[in-house]
């Protein structure tokens, strides 16, 4: 089934594939009956029937496959091709979890931290957001920083949330990426770096954060951190703006008015100041 799938060695053909696992899966073999379970879900070889893949999934899940129970606990969270049932998704990440499956660890966190299938607990939303963290899982990380910046199921460690986000943001993550310019621009955890803060805000805004967009706008609009550069100022509102930013809007219609980094248009300045201002209100 699996060479048929790949066209290793013969001509792809998912049909096939599906085939052959039918057989295997129908003698009990764990990876055929989960690789069922994704064709059906994504329709290869067969079609779509969200329904059979809950069934194969739970086949190869009861028989503890880590990644049939992860998607099979996915499956009841989103309601998908079985009723929606937060406590049974719990059940299955947790199954999935206690065999180190660095998803369904993070998953349980997060229905921890929002009580979501379980009483909310962040004290267990920061065991399971570490158990994955620990396995390099970048949402987890940056999830864990979070709970140590706000002090949420442990004391707050501005250390700590800086740690974990470096990590995150070595992964490209945006998020983490901005929030280390935040602590690099307020010396939190750090000292007091603005050049770094342009760093990090400057590979989470080409991630396209506006957040991070509207920040480095303003670094090069003060010259701090950086160069002072009215027109790269412009060029990171924008891009905030478009994306449907109120505050890069406002600095974007002020840049008009007053003719800084771009020509001086009031016309245009009264179109992005009257968005800004519906947004803003």
């Amino acid at each position: 089934g699996v060479m048929y799938a790949s066209g290793t060695g013969v001509a792809q053909d998912h049909t096939e594939a599906i085939t052959w696992w039918r057989r295997a899966a129908a003698q009990g073999d764990v990876s055929a009956q989960f690789n069922l379970g994704v064709a059906y879900e994504a329709g290869r070889g067969v079609a779509v029937d969200a329904a059979q893949a809950v069934e194969w999934y739970r086949q190869a899940a009861e028989q503890a496959d880590a990644g049939a129970q992860f998607n099979l606990a996915v499956m009841y969270a989103s309601g998908t091709g079985v009723a929606q049932d937060h406590a049974q998704a719990v059940r299955w990440w947790r199954r999935a979890a206690e065999r180190e499956h660095a998803g369904a660890q993070y998953n349980l966190g997060v229905m921890y931290e929002t009580g979501l299938g379980v009483p909310q607990d962040h004290a267990q939303a920061i065991e399971w957001y570490r158990q994955a963290a620990e396995q390099g899982d970048p949402s987890a990380q940056l999830n864990l920083g979070a709970m140590y910046d706000e002090g949420r199921g442990v004391a707050r460690d501005d250390a700590q949330a800086v740690a974990w986000w470096r990590k995150a943001a070595a992964q490209e993550d945006a998020r983490a990426q901005f929030n280390l310019g935040v602590m690099y621009a307020e010396g939190r955890g750090v000292a007091r770096d603005a050049a770094e803060a342009v760093e990090w805000w400057g590979r989470a805004a080409e991630q396209g954060d506006a957040d991070a967009q509207l920040n480095l706008g303003t670094m090069f609009a003060n010259g701090s951190g950086v160069r002072r550069d009215p027109s790269r100022a412009v060029e990171w509102w924008r891009q905030a703006a478009e994306q449907g930013d109120a505050r890069a809007q406002f600095n974007l219609g002020l840049s008009y008015r007053d003719g800084r980094g771009v020509p001086q248009d009031g016309s245009e300045a009264l179109v992005w100041l009257m968005v800004a201002s519906a947004r803003m209100s």
